[in-house]
């Protein structure tokens, strides 16, 4: 199915008059898949408690971690198929792959069947690049900026809503209701897709598929991944560890190689080559990494037991959660929303870099101030501000720096950037938390100074990207770039 206007003046009265019943409906098909991996990721940050104590594992890192890993790897893939055979077409596909996995993990009986499910479920992890390369698209230009916004701080709209939902189903139905919920969001998605959404006619030049150069980067950075991932337990400097990393960043430097020289290129090296590209991909890789990276140490520190001696986590149930974090989601949404409107105005990089203060700063806060639920309101405000200019600006940053025809390509790119950095800085994160940690029948719980610590990590990586956006050079504006094609 495509979407055919009927003359430009259907297009102006759009953009006019809002975005009218058909487009709200696409619009909100699309905020449901680009939010459908947030909504599992919450779900299972707030269930992973309960799940390490239920399995008395040490590694429930890998709960999150392999579907990501998994995600990672196929990228490449499934952005190119999208290019050459419909956005629609390939996320209809990743979508149904996504809840066979969430099925198996549900029916599950056993912590390495539930690892399983949740891998098959990370093929759906590229599913936000071609969602914003869609709305690009199908929407008529002038509504490309404010649909991209609230899709990007779609963030928002889920942190709002999806800890209430969260907390009932884990309080009232523990984990497993988790895991059965995760089938029914993602059947829902699945559904709406097929009924609601759009084909974009927007296609690239059908061609061989580059099977080493996506192999190359899928696997390398998989790789990277997987050694940081065990490298507290093999040892830092082990030769599996080492082993892993260096191979991936081997299979990196040859992908390079590789892609200068074959016809058909996985990622041309003209697209990743521009400086406008590479350095928005780099900034916001790791601003968004470390935003969605330090939502596991903070559940651990609101959802850990409080136990004298032995854990300081706060204690608090899910449903509560929910409750305080309420009002700074609403602050996220409205910011988004507005950071949608205003980059037709400011320059993006301006916004970015004061996004970027702000997220770091309420961060920092956070380190210092988190032991009750003034505090965490408090500083929390704080980082939702600078959180909803970034999630806001990423998607309207790729369309400003790509042209129509790469921009599931930049989209894509932009998502491995940013999963490599979620994945290495949690698993980061949790080497940094365990160094105060105690064991008890095989679970691990966290002293004060662990979050504290986690907190300044990625406090100190936004800041890193803040100061990097001084790399990105100035391209053409919203109004100026290719968009509504479709239309």
């Amino acid at each position: 199915m495509t979407l055919n206007v009927e003359s430009p003046h259907q297009e102006d009265d759009a953009g006019k008059a809002g975005f009218g019943a058909r487009f709200a409906l696409i619009l909100i098909a699309l905020l449901w898949a680009s939010q459908l991996n947030g909504l599992i990721g919450l779900m299972s940050s707030n269930a992973q408690s309960e799940i390490a104590i239920h399995y008395h594992t040490t590694q429930i890192a890998w709960f999150g971690q392999v579907g990501l890993l998994v995600g990672v790897f196929s990228t490449p893939f499934i952005v190119k198929a999208a290019g050459m055979y419909g956005k629609k077409r390939v996320l209809t596909v990743i979508t149904a792959l996504g809840l066979a996995g969430d099925l198996i993990a549900a029916l599950s009986t056993n912590y390495e069947t539930l690892l399983i499910g949740r891998a098959v479920s990370g093929f759906y992890g590229p599913s936000i690049a071609l969602v914003y390369a869609l709305a690009r698209d199908v929407f008529p230009p002038k509504l490309v900026g404010p649909a991209s916004g609230l899709l990007g701080g779609g963030m928002g709209v889920l942190a709002m809503g999806g800890p209430f939902l969260s907390g009932w189903v884990l309080d009232d139905f523990g984990y497993r209701g988790v895991l059965w919920f995760m089938v029914i969001a993602t059947a829902i998605s699945l559904a709406a897709l097929l009924l609601i959404v759009p084909e974009s006619p927007v296609r690239e030049a059908r061609t061989r598929i580059d099977w080493l150069g996506g192999i190359l980067l899928g696997g390398g950075l998989t790789s990277v991944i997987y050694g940081v991932g065990k490298g507290e337990e093999w040892g830092w400097t082990s030769g599996e560890t080492l082993g892993f990393i260096g191979a991936g960043l081997v299979a990196v430097l040859a992908f390079v190689q590789v892609e200068r020289k074959i016809a058909h290129a996985m990622f041309p090296i003209s697209l990743l080559g521009r400086r406008r590209v590479w350095s928005t991909f780099l900034v916001t890789g790791l601003a968004m990494g470390a935003v969605f990276a330090q939502g596991t140490v903070l559940n651990l520190l609101l959802l850990m037991p409080n136990i004298p001696g032995l854990s300081d986590g706060l204690g608090w149930s899910a449903t509560k959660v929910a409750w305080v974090g309420a009002p700074n989601s609403i602050i996220l949404i409205a910011v988004s929303v507005a950071t949608g409107v205003l980059v037709r105005r400011i320059d993006s990089r301006v916004l970015l870099a004061v996004g970027g203060t702000l997220a770091a700063a309420g961060t920092t806060l956070t380190s210092q101030f988190h032991h009750s639920v003034g505090q965490i309101m408090a500083t929390g405000a704080v980082g939702s501000i600078g959180m909803g200019i970034i999630v806001a600006l990423v998607p309207i940053m790729i369309i400003e720096s790509v042209k129509p025809e790469e921009q599931a390509l930049g989209n894509g790119a932009q998502n491995m950037t940013q999963g490599v950095m979620q994945g290495v800085l949690t698993q980061v994160a949790f080497v940094v938390v365990a160094q105060n940690s105690n064991v008890m029948k095989g679970t691990a719980f966290y002293v004060d100074e662990s979050f504290s610590n986690g907190f300044l990590l990625f406090a100190g990586v936004i800041a890193v990207a803040t100061l990097l956006v001084a790399l990105i050079p100035k391209a053409k504006s919203l109004d100026e770039a290719k968009v509504g094609q479709a239309a």
